[in-house]
């Protein structure tokens, strides 16, 4: 059987080149930043699939993350992977915790009001220093923060849709 886009969860991206080993510099959506080095093989996507690709080695340096893949031995190599995504399959990963939600479950649900106004759909998340943003694109884009039970009333995953108490006008 054939793996979907569903089937992968992004945790991250190769943004840029460090050295000329062959490591690259690594954003990373996981938290703590490092956590994304416990998940090998990572799954690049290149040329509109996903490549598996095994971790050879990585750290945490500074504010962010490098990292080498195995059979990436120089700095031209390394480039050729700048700007891809970082999966991993959803099966590596640990299930959420109750009340917790993967951002990749949260992309594509319909946002409504408490008053069943449709404010759009999840597009992405923001993270920001105090909270998560959601991203949300209807007949205008809104930034909804996504602070629970504030803001996000219920997340149904089942039923595709995040309630949320906001004013459609803002």
């Amino acid at each position: 059987m054939a793996d979907n886009d569903s089937d992968y969860v992004i945790v991250g991206r190769i943004n840029g080149l460090y050295g000329v080993r062959g490591w690259c510099k690594i954003y990373s959506w996981t938290e703590p930043r490092e956590n994304i080095l416990k998940y090998s093989p990572w799954y690049l996507q290149q040329g509109g699939e996903w490549v598996e690709h095994r971790l050879a080695t990585g750290k945490r340096h500074g504010k962010g993350v490098i990292a080498q893949l195995e059979n990436c031995d120089d700095r031209d190599a390394a480039a050729t992977l700048v700007n891809t995504m970082i999966a991993v399959k959803r099966e590596q990963l640990p299930p959420a915790k109750e009340g917790e939600f993967y951002w990749s479950d949260l992309i594509g649900l319909v946002v409504k009001t408490t008053a069943g106004i449709e404010l759009g759909k999840v597009t992405q998340l923001m993270p920001t220093g105090s909270n998560d943003v959601l991203v949300v694109d209807g007949e205008r884009e809104r930034l909804i923060p996504f602070v629970q039970e504030d803001v996000i009333i219920k997340i149904d995953l089942d039923a595709g849709v995040i309630e949320v108490d906001w004013d459609p006008e803002f």
